[in-house]
């Protein structure tokens, strides 16, 4: 029951005039309940220009503060529908980084009027896509030197099968060159690769496929295929499965959160100890032992080559794991235990 209409009743009762009280004066008007009031919400501006030309391009309004970079990219492609997410590069300056999707609006060093650089990366592929083209082809153009298509190594080989135990080793064991595998979706830069890139991989990967399988499986190719150094090749190839596998367990799926990678008990992965990336290390060692196995030329280059390029690789994640964790353990190594 409402307080007024209690006391009203009282004061009818006891033969008192309404709203007053006992001594003959009004009675003060009970407190009404006081609202809180409702805490304003501070909208962003955000203003996108060219950055070649410093045109304005878009002007977004009342964008929330916990938008991410992600979300003002969608926005973007509704003004602009040629530029798909994937194209575009967001940054603060325009020649600097670019932002990446997971960044927040508010977290910025910017005010609520922001302004963003765009640059259009052009068309890109998707990661399935490279993966596919960049390992399928050279398996395709092993396979045909393997069985001796014609047209390769003359007419009365055609369709032959090498006696030497070597040859069958070398293409069950091993496939040829393979592309870069990235052991989580979140390893890997989510706008895909772009055309230029991947025809200068396929050119490399197929190139050197062609090359090796030409000498492995051609007629004249001797020797034996010696125990020792196959066992080594496949323990290396089952070495680095592991340390994949223990790099996709250590980032859950869906997180971005960046942990610094341990042995586990798996053996093959207490490489961890002495090396940043294992993977790598298995890597070498597996191309070694093949191109011992097959005593080729073309397959030692390779493995150089190869070795040169994830020394870079392991280098540069090496530096970028001692910048991020404070409690890097010191005695690990980017790729070669105690030496690199």
């Amino acid at each position: 029951m409402d307080l007024s209409v209690s006391l009203a009743a009282r004061d009818s009762s006891q033969g008192l005039s309404p709203g007053f009280g006992l001594n003959g004066l009004p009675r003060p008007a009970p407190p009404k309940a006081t609202k809180k009031p409702k805490k304003a919400v501070l909208f962003f501006e955000v203003e996108i220009l060219d950055a070649k030309t410093r045109e304005k391009l878009c002007f977004l309004d009342k964008v929330e503060p916990q938008a991410t970079i992600a979300e003002i990219k969608n926005l973007f492609t509704k003004t602009h529908p040629q530029w798909y997410p994937a194209r575009q590069s967001l940054r603060l300056d325009p020649k600097g980084k670019s932002l990446k999707d997971e960044d927040v609006l508010q977290k910025l060093p910017v005010g609520t009027t922001a302004t963003l650089y765009f640059r259009d990366l052009g068309a890109q592929i998707s990661w399935v896509t490279v993966f596919l083209t960049e390992y399928a082809g050279p398996l395709f153009i092993y396979l045909l030197f393997y069985f001796r298509v014609p047209f390769i190594y003359g007419r009365k080989y055609d369709f032959t099968s090498s006696r030497h135990t070597v040859v069958h080793c070398t293409s069950a064991q091993a496939l040829p060159p393979r592309p870069p595998w990235c052991p989580s979706p979140g390893s890997c830069p989510p706008r895909g690769l772009h055309p230029a890139p991947l025809f200068q991989n396929c050119t490399y990967y197929w190139g050197f496929a062609a090359w090796m399988a030409y000498y492995i499986n051609h007629p004249g190719q001797g020797g034996g295929c010696s125990e020792l150094t196959r066992s080594l090749s496949q323990i290396c190839q089952l070495g680095n499965f592991s340390i994949h596998m223990a790099l996709r367990d250590l980032r859950p799926a869906g997180s971005k959160t960046r942990k610094i990678p341990y042995p586990t008990r798996n053996p093959f992965t207490w490489l961890f100890l002495l090396v940043s990336c294992p993977n790598y290390t298995y890597e070498v060692g597996s191309w070694i032992g093949f191109a011992i196995m097959t005593q080729c030329l073309p397959v030692a280059l390779f493995s150089l080559v190869g070795f040169t390029q994830m020394t870079i690789w392991a280098k540069g994640k090496h530096r970028s794991y001692l910048k991020e964790f404070r409690d890097y353990p010191p005695l690990r190594m980017p790729i070669i235990p105690f030496l690199l």
